[in-house]
């Protein structure tokens, strides 16, 4: 299993994890020029892309996802309350509800989301099984839950976006 963020931040998020030939692409914030861009810095095309999951229906999380996978006819995974959040979402070609809960195979890759305390509606983060190594994704979150650190306890690796907050602070 491979990963790497193609950004994180306000402005756009995306990563990708890869496992053999199932490359994923997890959010996708960018527009289609800068998405394409931050895939050739790893040598990937869209052509070698498996699919789209998102997160939740925040711009700097789907901003760019609709368009991007509409030119390139990818598969986007989503749950029902971001689908329905989204009005540019329902217009997807390969639309694939998720439910929150429950792990799914994509090609090579055994998904499992998870539920998030977020301001969206039905928001999931994201562990990645290649059957022998386990990544877990955790960014916009207001808050760890014990169904989080069960979910994300045993991973190989851990993606945290962790934002400012002088409130907070």
């Amino acid at each position: 299993m491979r990963f790497a963020s193609l950004g994180s931040g306000s402005r756009g998020n995306a990563l990708v994890v890869e496992v053999k030939r199932t490359r994923l692409l997890l959010d996708c914030g960018f527009g289609i020029r800068e998405t394409l861009a931050r895939l050739s810095r790893l040598d990937l095309l869209p052509e070698d892309l498996t699919g789209i999951l998102i997160t939740h229906e925040h711009g700097d999380h789907i901003g760019g996802a609709v368009k991007f996978a509409r030119r390139y006819e990818l598969p986007v995974w989503l749950t029902h309350g971001t689908f329905t959040n989204h009005a540019l979402a329902q217009t997807l070609p390969d639309i694939r509800l998720i439910d929150g809960h429950s792990a799914f195979q994509a090609d090579e890759i055994e998904v499992q989301p998870f539920p998030v305390p977020h301001d969206a509606r039905e928001p999931v983060q994201y562990a990645f099984s290649s059957g022998s190594r386990r990544l877990g994704v955790l960014t916009d979150t207001g808050g760890s839950t014990p169904h989080i650190e069960a979910i994300l306890s045993g991973c190989d690796a851990l993606v945290l976006e962790c934002n400012h907050d002088s409130d907070m602070l």
